[in-house]
């Protein structure tokens, strides 16, 4: 169980699930003075295909409830406009460009643990809280370092890489040393309400079969950019309706048949045009990343292993600066397979999260082959 010596005002974000739930339980629990936020972030029409349980009003409302129940006093905050224009925004011009972005980072970043930080000096509290799985503890220098939670299914230190100690000291993550079993168990045992609550998709404002249809209907103004399928030798094999339809290492949905497994290998940018070929053509052997955020008690050349999405199981790579640009470039020891832009690599030192940075390209062994 996550324990604390000291009693503080503690802002929780409430997201009217089961871990936010559980995660204000224990800072009760701990003596804190607890006080719930919940940030309404998005709307769903009344016929939406699926929703998320995360961010909308509905979960507003669940919060509250938890709130009520625990005893705490909660507050909504409506910051729309700031998500669309930080997190929504940005994902439809991602996938324009043929690149395949991180949201959640990104809403991490510019919405809600700078969101929390400010409303807690708004509202006299020392320190937030969130119901992410992952730790922080405090190094030999004094200094608050992230690191991946017990649970390692569940971990969500990527999505927490860009902290710095600063923030990190002011965050609480009482979910740290909890497994998401033993999280929904301990909700029923408490019988907080809606324990039974199912889990939340991977994104909150859009549900990941309906990616395409998604960016379609809010890039009305002639920036869909249709474009020719080639193969590996660069000879046509047909036209598709838009570069964001597809991703590295994508296999289905292609519109193709080569009587053989095929994987999107490179969507061009400029051109428009998607290149697929076999699986070996989808493995790297390092990237180039850029808008990179390190602990500041990195320095450059750096061993460490690398993550190239969230599900990624951690690659051993070498770090270095790229000479004469404003970039970072990361050599894996053995290929990494479907390196994608707009990605987020993320470096660990066994479970200490050090930093990482955006994928700006991959590099392929079948270039450095050719």
């Amino acid at each position: 169980m996550y324990a604390s010596t000291v009693y503080e005002r503690v802002l929780i974000a409430m997201s009217g699930g089961v871990d936010s739930a559980v995660a204000a339980a224990r800072l009760c629990d701990m003596g804190h003075e607890v006080v719930g936020v919940t940030l309404h972030l998005w709307d769903y029409p009344d016929d939406a295909p699926a929703k998320s349980r995360c961010c909308a009003p509905e979960d507003a409302h669940d919060a509250r409830t938890v709130a009520d129940f625990l005893g705490i006093p909660h507050y909504t905050f409506d910051r729309r406009e700031l998500f669309a224009r930080e997190v929504v925004d940005p994902f439809v011009d991602a996938y324009l460009h043929g690149h395949t972005p991180s949201p959640c980072v990104s809403c991490n970043r510019t919405v809600k643990i700078r969101e929390l930080l400010s409303l807690a000096d708004r509202l006299g509290a020392a320190r937030i809280a969130t119901g992410h799985y992952a730790k922080v503890a405090q190094d030999d220098d004094g200094k608050m370092r992230l690191y991946r939670g017990r649970d390692r299914r569940k971990d969500q230190s990527y999505f927490l890489h860009m902290l710095s100690s600063a923030q990190l000291a002011r965050l609480v993550l009482p979910l740290a040393d909890a497994v998401k079993e033993e999280v929904r168990a301990e909700a029923i045992e408490r019988n907080l309400p809606r324990a039974d609550k199912g889990e939340s998709q991977e994104l909150c404002f859009v549900s990941s079969s309906h990616y395409a249809r998604f960016v379609e209907e809010r890039a009305t103004d002639g920036r869909i950019r249709p474009g020719k399928i080639l193969n590996r030798n660069g000879e046509q094999l047909g036209e598709h309706g838009g570069v964001h339809r597809f991703t590295i290492g994508q296999r289905r949905g292609l519109g193709i048949a080569l009587g053989e497994p095929a994987f999107v290998t490179s969507i061009d940018e400029s051109s428009g045009a998607v290149t697929v070929g076999p699986a070996q053509d989808i493995y790297c052997d390092g990237a180039e990343i850029y808008d990179t955020t390190w602990a500041d008690d990195i320095t450059l050349p750096l061993r460490a292993q690398v993550k190239v999405r969230s599900h990624h199981e951690p690659a051993d790579a070498l770090i270095t600066r790229a000479e004469g640009k404003d970039a970072t470039i990361v050599r894996f020891s053995e290929a990494v397979r479907a390196v994608s832009p707009g990605q987020i690599a993320v470096a660990y030192d066994g479970d200490r999260v050090l930093g990482g940075g955006t994928i700006r390209a991959a590099r392929r062994l079948t270039e450095v082959q050719a």
